[in-house]
């Protein structure tokens, strides 16, 4: 983590602040392993993806996978970093039984990918995280315990997986502010195409490095929380955390820099070791490895065949759609979400409309629901016709919301069917609507007389009595004109 010095902005819990920094392990979606030709699925049988490479038998050497790199640079790219001209890999020791060479080959003094920021929206403010680096590296093995009695099993299959861990300031100051970078962080791994963010299979890992301090104080003693594998686990945790660093300073103790596990089934953070320091890990250049030299030409090629950006993507639906940035911003947490909105938008030619369902009505029912977008039983052609009808006036919104629940309900009927079915087309003869109108002044003589003495409410009630007259049919906008111009005549 970056020693730099961060400032307080956040809210204060207990008088105190919190400061969070993340590291993320992004498995990178390579066919291969970034040192060997081992296959990098999930799911195979133990041991069955491990070669001499990944075992570390004597004689073998690494040799880079290009792939690994090209999605390092995209990355790079992706969030305004430096990506370095020349980069070194560097030896990380431990001794763990699933790390088979005794020690990590990473990036550590000079990592590939150099500063660059995510920014991202908490509610409707406006937030970005500045990260230190993102380095390549390789995964070690698993221990596997549950299988076993009085003993455990190793499966090297990860062994050698190809990660880029990317690193944060202490830029974040609450566990809402930390669960928001990691998802924007994992939209844009996952947008870009070099992580698939399976978090259940361990393809996109956090670490969250905790503290709280008084305003204005030094840095506090942080705790690690490792493999955050959910974001709801990760806000648990987090906000766990806080609570018991704060209570073990105000009972008078210290804390002791160390690497913790959540544990869902508690709710609560357990140490599982003393925190390492860089030194204890005692790095040094890997000798079987060349400096990693990337030509610009390379970086540039990159750049060029680089899918849109999020953040590119949600100005241009500002500057070509007119949408609010927020609305925008939105829009474009995830590829599937900023197509049906395009796909909608041209049906319709409502942008503003067309967000404002997605982000309503459509948003409700796939929470309500638990669906995820593609298995809306409203796609975006249909969502898009439902707003065309809104917008040349054939629908009310009140009717809208009608005919939308009934395509959820029917997702092989279609818009127009249902409207005539339902019997909720606006009503569109001016003249049955002035009998109306007329019927209504003269049935409430008195709300006529309260609202040419001045009293609004009185306008409103006439406007409901129409709308009940119409059966709901009648265009609100229509019914305020027309009445409201019959009033002034009356009068």
């Amino acid at each position: 983590m970056s020693t730099t010095t961060p400032q307080p902005t956040g809210p204060l819990v207990r008088g105190y602040e919190v400061v969070i920094g993340f590291e993320t392990h992004a498995q990178l979606t390579t066919q291969s392993k970034i040192f060997s030709r081992s296959p990098t699925a999930f799911g195979a049988e133990p041991n069955t993806q491990a070669s001499a490479v990944d075992l570390a038998l004597p004689g073998t050497l690494p040799v880079m996978n290009k792939g690994a790199v090209a999605r390092a640079i995209e990355f790079g790219l992706a969030v305004g970093s430096h990506v370095a001209e020349q980069s070194i890999f560097s030896r990380k020791n431990y001794f763990y039984p699933d790390l088979p060479k005794g020690y990590q080959i990473t990036q550590f003094e000079i990592p590939v990918v150099q500063g660059g920021a995510v920014e991202f929206y908490l509610g409707e403010e406006k937030k970005a995280v500045r990260l230190v680096r993102a380095h390549l590296e390789e995964d070690a093995g698993k221990s596997l315990h549950e299988d076993f009695v009085g003993q455990s099993g190793i499966d090297l299959n990860r062994a050698g997986t190809p990660l880029l861990e990317i690193v944060t300031e202490p830029d974040m100051r609450s566990s809402a502010e930390a669960v928001a970078y990691a998802k924007e962080l994992h939209k844009i791994v996952t947008w870009i195409g070099i992580c698939d963010g399976n978090m259940q299979e361990g393809s996109f890992r956090c670490d969250a490095n905790v503290s709280v301090r008084r305003p204005g104080a030094a840095l506090g003693t942080r705790r690690e929380i490792k493999n955050l594998n959910s974001f709801k686990f990760m806000q648990q945790a987090i906000d766990y955390e806080i609570r018991w660093q704060i209570e073990e300073i105000e009972d008078g103790r210290a804390i002791q820099q160390a690497t913790v596990l959540f544990d869902p089934d508690t709710g609560e953070t357990r140490a599982m070791r003393t925190k390492e320091d860089a030194a204890d890990y005692r790095y040094f250049p890997d000798p079987d490895l060349p400096p990693l030299v990337i030509e610009r030409a390379w970086v540039d090629r990159v750049r060029s065949e680089m899918t849109e950006l999020p953040r590119v993507m949600a100005a241009r639906f500002v500057h070509d759609f007119g949408l609010p940035e927020y609305d925008a911003t939105q829009l474009t947490q995830s590829k599937a979400l900023a197509a049906y909105f395009e796909v909608a938008t041209q049906v319709c030619g409502q942008a503003k409309l067309v967000s404002n369902w997605i982000m309503g009505e459509l948003t409700r029912r796939l929470n309500a629901d638990d669906l995820a977008l593609p298995a809306a039983p409203i796609g975006a052609l249909k969502l898009g016709a439902l707003i065309q009808r809104i917008a040349d006036g054939t629908l009310s919104n009140n009717a809208a919301r009608q005919v939308f629940d009934a395509l959820w309900a029917h997702a092989d009927a279609n818009v127009d069917g249902l409207i005539e079915a339902l019997g909720l087309k606006q009503m569109s003869d001016s003249g049955a609507l002035e009998a109306i109108i007329d019927a209504v002044m003269a049935a409430n003589a008195k709300n006529v007389e309260e609202y040419r003495a001045g009293k609004e409410k009185a306008f409103n009630a006439l406007v409901g009595q129409v709308m009940k007259g119409s059966k709901g049919r009648a265009n609100p906008a229509q019914v305020n004109e027309m009445l409201k111009r019959k009033l002034a005549t009356a009068a």
